[in-house]
């Protein structure tokens, strides 16, 4: 009799613990989400997101080296910000709610071509400051977006003391090809062939060249050589696609 109570005992203490541990799990789940939102949480990780959106707006803005600048895609940066911080704001307010949006926004798609991988950095940058200041960790936000925009700002605005330039020559033959190669020792600081194009009666060489100073009168000389067709010397910013 004694060793049945003591295994009811037993079985009874178990249940207790595993409810137990159930409500523990139950109550730390639901303590991180509050149906009610109070306006100056909203209003605060609105403005901290603002202000790092404005931030990365600026930066854009300062860093941007391609050839056309688009306002409407840095102020996107800004409302990407927000809007991102929004949602975050949501969902951390509600456990459904959470997990509606992960289904909802799991169908999204963007089908807004990015060209140059800079641009890429920058959205994730803005989508990343939102979630982190709708979150609440605004320390995290402010000093992580100061030294990402730092690193960015040295190594995009970093400027070389030697602007490289395209050089495209069109000869006649190998020979006339290699007394340009010779010429191009003696009157520029270095260069490399970057592409080089054989058709009948014609061979079109691409050097990426950097110049002793900034005049391009050389290409004149290189013009005078018997067999070269013409030259041309074109300013780039150091990005190539053949």
């Amino acid at each position: 009799m004694s060793a049945t109570v003591s295994t009811t005992a037993a079985a009874t203490q178990a249940t207790t613990d595993t409810t137990n541990f159930t409500d523990i799990i139950k109550k730390s789940v639901m303590e991180n989400f509050t149906s009610d939102i109070r306006i100056s949480e909203i209003i605060i990780s609105l403005a901290v997101a603002f202000l790092i959106g404005l931030f990365i707006f600026t930066l854009y803005k300062r860093v941007f080296s391609g050839v056309l600048y688009s306002k409407s895609f840095n102020v996107s940066l800004i409302g990407m910000t927000m809007v991102t911080a929004m949602v975050i704001i949501a969902i951390n307010s509600n456990l459904v709610l959470s997990l509606g949006m992960v289904g909802a926004l799991s169908i999204v798609r963007f089908r807004t071509p990015i060209k140059d991988p800079t641009d890429l950095i920058f959205l994730f940058w803005a989508a990343a400051a939102g979630i982190v200041s709708g979150a609440g960790f605004y320390t995290l936000a402010a000093l992580g977006s100061a030294i990402i925009g730092l690193i960015l700002f040295f190594f995009i605005k970093r400027t070389s003391l030697d602007t490289p330039y395209l050089l495209v020559v069109n000869c006649n033959s190998d020979a006339t090809e290699k007394q340009i190669h010779e010429q191009l020792v003696g009157i520029v600081k270095r260069y490399n062939v970057k592409q080089k194009t054989v058709t009948a009666g014609n061979i079109e060489v691409t050097f990426e060249v950097r110049l002793k100073d900034s005049e391009g009168s050389f290409v004149n000389q290189l013009t005078g050589i018997q067999g070269v067709k013409n030259a041309v010397l074109i300013s780039y910013n150091g990005d190539y696609v053949s």
